[in-house]
C-alpha cells in the first residue's frame, strides 16, 4: 500500500481559498483536511469541503459524454464517446454558423470553480475567436467594484490578517462564520484583544450571535445609514482635518450632500433607532484603528453601488487609513496580477459583439429581449442557472426549446443538465491542476492533481482544447498545455511576485504575495490609492469623465445599467420593492425577501448532496419573525408557500425572532429537484439591475407567505 500528501486548494466562489492537503491512498483520495501550515487556513476546512472526497467519489457523478434520449428536463441520456461528442458539437456550431452567424451561439459560465486557468473565463477566448454573443457575467460584486474603483480605486484595502491589530470592527452585510470563516479568528483575536465587533445585517446570523452589538437594519437601506453616518462625523467635528485635506478631493461637496441626510431620515428608512445610529457613529469615528468588512450582499438592491459608494467614504474622513487594522476591506483579489487580458482574449471578438447579461437569461432565451439573431445554442460550464437565475419559469421554458442545442459540462445531473441536449463530464478539483487568487487574503495558491481524473472526466481546459481542434482551430494558442496556460496566466514580473516561483509556489501549495507583513502595513496612511487623482475620491473623477474600466475579469461589462451619467458624488437610492418606497405593491405583498448564502452551500454546489444538505436541512426552509408567521396562522414546521407576481416556491416554516419583523429569510442553494421538486427563491427575484455594475437586486423582492 502507497500512502501520499497532495497539496491543492480549495476550487470554490469563497474568499477562504483554503490550502488542502489530501490523503492518497493507492491511487485513491481517501481523506481531506486543511492545510495547518497555512497562516489563514490553519488546518481547518469548513462544512462545504470537509469531505470532499464524497462528491468526487459519488455515484451521481457525470462521468461520461451523453446524448439526451428522452424530453427536455427528464434526464433521459445515453452514453456516447467524446469523438461523437464533439462532432456533434462542432457540426452543430458550424451550421449555426453558415445559416445565422456566430452569435446565436451563447456561452454560459460562472464561478462553479475559481480558478484562474479553469474558472470563470477558460471558454472567453474559443467564443471570442468564433464570434459568440458575450455572456455579461455581473452576478457577484459588479456594482460593488465600480463604487469601490469610483471612490478608492483598485486597492486591497486592509490586510485580513491585520484585523487582529483594529479595535472597532465593522462587519457590515457579511456573515463571517459562514461565508469566510477562515477570517473569524482574525476577528476572535481582535476581540480578545479589547475591540468591540458591531455587525449590521437583517439577521441575527452565526456572526451576529457572538457580535457585541448587532444592528438589525431593513433590507437595501443601508445606504441611508452610511449617509447619516457621515452628516454626523462632519456636524460634530468628528473628521480627520488633516487626512481629508492631504489625501482626498470632494469634501466640500461631500459635506454638503450629506446635510440633507439626517439620523431621524436613516432612523425611519432604516428602522435603527436614533440613539443607536448616533452611538455607532460616535463609537467609530472616535476608536482608532477602526476597519469595515462589507459582504457581497451589500450591493444586491436599487442602490447597491451608491452604498458601496457612501460607505467607502467613511474610513477617509476620519483617518482611519492611516492605522495598522485601520480603512476597509472589500476584496484582495486586487493585489493579484493576474493577465485577465490574456486569459479573456477580448483582442478576438469582432467589431460588432453583442452582449447579453447572464441575468437576462430566461428573457433571452424565450425571444422577450430584441436580439437578431435568436440564439439557437447555449454553452453552459461552471454554472447551474436553472437554480440561480432569476425568472425561472421563462428560464424553464427557454431550456424546453426544440430548437435550442444546449450543452453542459457538469459534475452532477443539475437543474440546467438535465435540459441539456450533449452532457460532458467535468473534472472536480482533486483531477485538476490549477492556479488560484483569492478575493479574501494575499496568498496565491496552486492546485496540484491528487488522483488521476474518475471516468472520462476531463478538466475545462481540456475541454475547450478537443473543442478547438474539433472546430478545425489550428491556432497554438488553442492547444496550450496546463503548464503553459499557468506560466502565462499571472505578471510574474510584478513587485508583489519577486520572491515567488512556480516551482516554489508548486511544491508548497502556496506563497505570500510580496508584500508588507499584516502587522506593518497600513497601504494608504499617505493616501497614494489607486485612483486618477491618488486620493480618495469623495467627488469621483470616473464618475465625471464616464471613464468606467471593467473591472478584472467581466469582458463585455459596461459601467452602470443605463448609459445615463453617474452622479460623482454618494446619494442614497431606495429599494424599488420596500413597504416605503413600493406602497402599492406592498398591499399585495408586504414582506421583503432575502436569500443569503447557505452555511452548507457555495452557491447551488453541495445542494445535491447527504452530508451538506444533513446540516442545510433536506428541504427549503424560510424563517419569518413571529409576529408574521402569527398574522399568518403559520407555526414552525408549516409547509407554506412564497410568492409574488413573478413566481412562487414551496418551503417550510422557521420560526424565530433573529429576522427582523416584515423580513422574510430563504437561504440559496437548493435544487428544484431537492426543493419539493418546484421552483426554488430566485423564481421571485426580479430581473431589474442595480444602479451600478449591472449588478442584480437579489435582496430587494417583496413578497407574501401563506400555508400550503
Amino acid at each position: 500500500m502507497s500512502r501520499t500528501t497532495v497539496v491543492g486548494a480549495c476550487p470554490h466562489d469563497c474568499p477562504d481559498t483554503c490550502s488542502i492537503l489530501t490523503t492518497v491512498e493507492d491511487g485513491k483520495a481517501i481523506a481531506v483536511r486543511g492545510n495547518p501550515d497555512h497562516p489563514f487556513t490553519r488546518g481547518r476546512l469548513c462544512v462545504k469541503v470537509n469531505n470532499y472526497q464524497d462528491r468526487v467519489y459519488s455515484d451521481k457523478r457525470v462521468l461520461y459524454p451523453m446524448r439526451r434520449s428522452g424530453p427536455k428536463g427528464s434526464g433521459q441520456f445515453t452514453r456516447i464517446t467524446w469523438d461523437e461528442a464533439l462532432a456533434e458539437i462542432a457540426a452543430k456550431f458550424k451550421d449555426i454558423i453558415a445559416t445565422d452567424g456566430a452569435q446565436a451561439i451563447l456561452p454560459y459560465s460562472y464561478l462553479g470553480t475559481q480558478g484562474i486557468i479553469n474558472g470563470l473565463n477558460v471558454g472567453d477566448p474559443l467564443f471570442n475567436k468564433l464570434g459568440a454573443t458575450v455572456s455579461e457575467r455581473t452576478f457577484c460584486d459588479s456594482g460593488s467594484c465600480t463604487a469601490y474603483m469610483m471612490t478608492i480605486g483598485h486597492t486591497p484595502g486592509v490586510d485580513p490578517e491585520a484585523f487582529i491589530h483594529s479595535k472597532y470592527i465593522i462587519l457590515w452585510a457579511c456573515n463571517t462564520l459562514s461565508t469566510n470563516s477562515h477570517h473569524w479568528p482574525f476577528v476572535e483575536q481582535a476581540k480578545k484583544n479589547g475591540a468591540k465587533l458591531v455587525v449590521i445585517d437583517p439577521v441575527r446570523t452565526r456572526t451576529a450571535r457572538l457580535a457585541d452589538w448587532h444592528i438589525p437594519i431593513r433590507p437595501g437601506t443601508d445606504g441611508a445609514l452610511a449617509m447619516a453616518m457621515m452628516h454626523i462625523i462632519i456636524k460634530e467635528g468628528l473628521i480627520d482635518r488633516d487626512y481629508i485635506d492631504a489625501h482626498t478631493v470632494g469634501f466640500a461637496e461631500l459635506a454638503e450632500r450629506v446635510d440633507q441626510y439626517t439620523p431621524e431620515f436613516a432612523s425611519a428608512e432604516t428602522g435603527i433607532p436614533l440613539e443607536d445610529i448616533y452611538q455607532l457613529t460616535r463609537e467609530y469615528a472616535s476608536t482608532p484603528p477602526a476597519v469595515i468588512r462589507i459582504g457581497v450582499a451589500v450591493e444586491r438592491h436599487a442602490g447597491g453601488g451608491q452604498t458601496v459608494r457612501s460607505i467607502a467614504c467613511l474610513p477617509a474622513l476620519i483617518g482611519a487609513w492611516k492605522h495598522v487594522g485601520g480603512g476597509l476591506l472589500q476584496l484582495p483579489i486586487w493585489a493579484f496580477p493576474v493577465n485577465w487580458g490574456g486569459l479573456m482574449r477580448p483582442d478576438l471578438q469582432p467589431e460588432k459583439m453583442r452582449v447579453i447579461n447572464s441575468w437576462q437569461l430566461g428573457p433571452a432565451l424565450i425571444g422577450e429581449l430584441p436580439l437578431d439573431p435568436p440564439i439557437r445554442s447555449l454553452f453552459v460550464y461552471n454554472a447551474n442557472p436553472m437554480s440561480m437565475v432569476s425568472q425561472q419559469g421563462k428560464l424553464e421554458a427557454g431550456l424546453a426549446r426544440d430548437d435550442l442545442f444546449t450543452v453542459v459540462s457538469e459534475h452532477f445531473m443539475t437543474d440546467t443538465a438535465r435540459y441539456a441536449d450533449i452532457l460532458l463530464p467535468a473534472t472536480t478539483q482533486l483531477e485538476q491542476k490549477d492556479i488560484m487568487f483569492s478575493w479574501g487574503h494575499l496568498y496565491l495558491s496552486y492546485n496540484n492533481p491528487a488522483i488521476e481524473p474518475l471516468g472520462e472526466a476531463v478538466p475545462n481546459t481540456e475541454l475547450f482544447r478537443r473543442l478547438a481542434g474539433a472546430l478545425g482551430i489550428n491556432d497554438p494558442f488553442f492547444h496550450r498545455s496546463d503548464d503553459e496556460m499557468i506560466a502565462q496566466s499571472m505578471d510574474w514580473t510584478s513587485p508583489v511576485m519577486e520572491g515567488i516561483d512556480l516551482e516554489t509556489l508548486k511544491d508548497k501549495g502556496y506563497l505570500r504575495l510580496n508584500m508588507p507583513a499584516a502587522g506593518e502595513w497600513a497601504p494608504h496612511r499617505d493616501g497614494n490609492f489607486p485612483t486618477p487623482t491618488g486620493k480618495c475620491e469623495f467627488k469621483s473623477t470616473l464618475a465625471e469623465t464616464g471613464n468606467f474600466v471593467a473591472p478584472l475579469f467581466r469582458q463585455g461589462y459596461n459601467g452602470d445599467q443605463s448609459g445615463e451619467p453617474v452622479d460623482p458624488l454618494p446619494h442614497y437610492i431606495a429599494p424599488n420593492e420596500s413597504p416605503a418606497s413600493a406602497p402599492a405593491l406592498a398591499g399585495k405583498y408586504p414582506l421583503s425577501l432575502i436569500s443569503p448564502k447557505s452555511h452548507a452551500f457555495l452557491n447551488s454546489n453541495y445542494g445535491n448532496l447527504p452530508a451538506q444538505l444533513a446540516q442545510a436541512g433536506e428541504e427549503q426552509a424560510v424563517i419569518l419573525h413571529p409576529s408574521d408567521a402569527d398574522l399568518r396562522g403559520i407555526t414552525a414546521g408549516t409547509p407554506i408557500r412564497v410568492f409574488n407576481d413573478r413566481g412562487v416556491f414551496e418551503a417550510f416554516a422557521t420560526v424565530s425572532q433573529e429576522v427582523m419583523p416584515g423580513v422574510v429569510v430563504a437561504p440559496a442553494g437548493y435544487w428544484q429537484r431537492s426543493n419539493r421538486r418546484g421552483p426554488t427563491v430566485h423564481a421571485l427575484t426580479p430581473p431589474a439591475f442595480a444602479d451600478l455594475g449591472r449588478a442584480p437586486t437579489f435582496s430587494d423582492v417583496l413578497v407574501e407567505v401563506a400555508p400550503t
